[in-house]
């Protein structure tokens, strides 16, 4: 890779708290400084100053947006290259759309990353708005198949370059053989929104304790559904069983998977979300919705197992299935860990300074 040299403005979230995104960005800063690029972090969700700020709708959205207005500014005019981290919704507007139009004020080259499963929707409402922002993109790039042919059909050419995953910290810590267990330990890895179902994850959890009466929950994730799924697992008589680990880190979630047996993606809506390929890169097996684009990511029965939304009876049924078989467990293990290695920097790294070097050539 020829990226040493080059100068380029990172604009994005950045931890805490510890999305998807946010730890992308993170990362991608992380990994372009080690091959020798100038990065420099324009962050999307920086502290409000005064503090206080942050507790006034509207007042914090300004707070926050003009101090976000300068460091653009100042960062278009120090390097080459702006790599815009994108989002739907209101992120888009307050955050994406100013980042574009200020590179082609100023003249810098433009990536454009956009992320995010509930794209269909947000384009369907607000193209008119949104279209003419993307068209200002030297080079639109996607992580997966699913979101490239959602923009594909509004006419929008978008480029493939997947999410990136730290092989050195997501890898196989154990072999841990379920017939020799009797306590299988379940991890769930989404924050505690609606959109993810965390809800019906604690239910399928229910059931699967009726056959493995000493298997164990962790949810690694905060969110405002914390106090109901509290209750719910109260209600379910689950309590004792399930950990609520709050935000966990890069390197906790490393250790959680490493002592997991089973992950689920229980979310209603979905693109490529990192936690699951972290979970096939730890060797652990995966039973996930079949919802956006977890089926462009996931092969059932090869890679994962898949259900319905919605349906925690289903749900608990593939995590009996794979609790009751370790061979198959093994299998999807096995095919797992070889797809994940397509998310390693040495593989996504060459197709993202190909889109760095065909943006600064126009």
């Amino acid at each position: 890779m020829v990226f040493k040299g080059l100068r380029i403005a990172l604009i994005g979230p950045m931890p805490p708290p510890a999305g998807g995104m946010a730890n992308q960005t993170r990362q991608l800063a992380e990994l372009l400084r080690g091959e020798g690029v100038s990065v420099e972090l324009v962050q999307t969700n920086g502290d409000y100053r005064p503090l206080w700020v942050g507790r006034i709708p509207g007042v914090r959205a300004l707070s926050r947006l003009l101090p976000y207005l300068l460091a653009l500014w100042r960062a278009c005019g120090r390097n080459q290259l702006l790599h815009v981290m994108a989002n739907s919704g209101w992120s888009w507007h307050l955050f994406a759309a100013p980042a574009i139009w200020m590179a082609r004020l100023r003249g810098c080259a433009l990536v454009v990353n956009y992320h995010g499963g509930e794209a269909a929707a947000f384009l369907a409402r607000s193209r008119a708005i949104v279209a003419p922002s993307l068209a200002q993109a030297d080079v639109l790039t996607v992580p997966s198949g699913f979101l490239k042919s959602i923009f594909a059909a509004h006419g929008l050419e978008a480029r493939i370059v997947p999410n990136i995953v730290d092989l050195s910290l997501f890898c196989p810590q154990r072999d841990a053989q379920l017939e020799r267990r009797s306590r299988p330990h379940l991890v769930v890895l989404r924050n505690l929104e609606l959109i993810y179902d965390n809800a019906n994850a604690l239910r399928a959890f229910g059931l699967v304790r009726q056959r493995w009466p000493l298997a164990r929950l962790s949810i690694a994730g905060s969110g405002p559904e914390l106090f109901r799924l509290q209750s719910l697992a109260q209600a379910l008589e689950l309590a004792a069983s399930v950990t609520f680990c709050g935000t966990l880190d890069r390197a906790g979630i490393a250790g959680l998977l490493a002592e997991a047996d089973l992950c689920i993606n229980p979310s209603l809506a979905d693109n490529t979300p990192v936690s699951v390929i972290e979970s096939l890169a730890s060797g652990v097996a995966v039973v996930s919705t079949d919802v956006g684009g977890i089926s462009y990511l996931l092969q059932h029965q090869k890679t994962a197992l898949l259900v319905p939304p919605g349906d925690p009876l289903a749900m608990a049924k593939q995590v009996l299935a794979l609790l009751d078989n370790p061979p198959m467990r093994r299998s999807l293990i096995d095919a797992g860990l070889v797809l994940a290695s397509q998310y390693s920097w040495a593989e996504v790294g060459p197709q993202l300074e190909k889109c760095y070097l065909e943006a600064l050539a126009r």
